[in-house]
């Protein structure tokens, strides 16, 4: 393979895919600081204000993050949990204005990312 074209591809060690889901889920879940509260929204608590499209999209980023841990070795009941967490967000946020207030306080990225770093340090010691 060329090696321009090798470096332009995604890493795939578990620290480039650290790297990858900690601004990810940055992105999704705290890029923006709501002044005098002293909280963050991100990405998906925003687009999922969108009707339809929002939630899906949002579901679809969600699944990214499954995708990554299966790629790192993640067990199933991990995986199974995560997608758990991506399918409660998207249905309950569906649901107009209580599913945005429902974004708001349920981060199914931030706890997907959470059993991911407890699967990476379990792999790791």
């Amino acid at each position: 393979m060329n090696a321009a074209l090798t470096a332009r591809l995604p890493r795939t060690d578990a620290l480039s895919a650290r790297a990858r889901i900690d601004r990810l889920e940055h992105l999704l879940e705290g890029a923006i600081r709501i002044p005098g509260l002293g909280t963050r929204i991100g990405a998906d608590a925003l687009i999922g204000l969108v009707p339809g499209v929002g939630d899906a999209a949002m579901a679809a980023m969600g699944l990214y993050l499954v995708w990554e841990a299966r790629n790192l070795g993640a067990s199933r009941l991990t995986l199974a949990r995560m997608v758990g967490n991506v399918g409660i967000d998207a249905l309950i946020g569906s649901v107009p204005v209580a599913g945005d207030v429902f974004d708001f306080f349920f981060r199914s990225n931030s706890r997907n990312l959470k059993l991911l770093r407890r699967h990476l340090n379990s792999a790791s010691a």
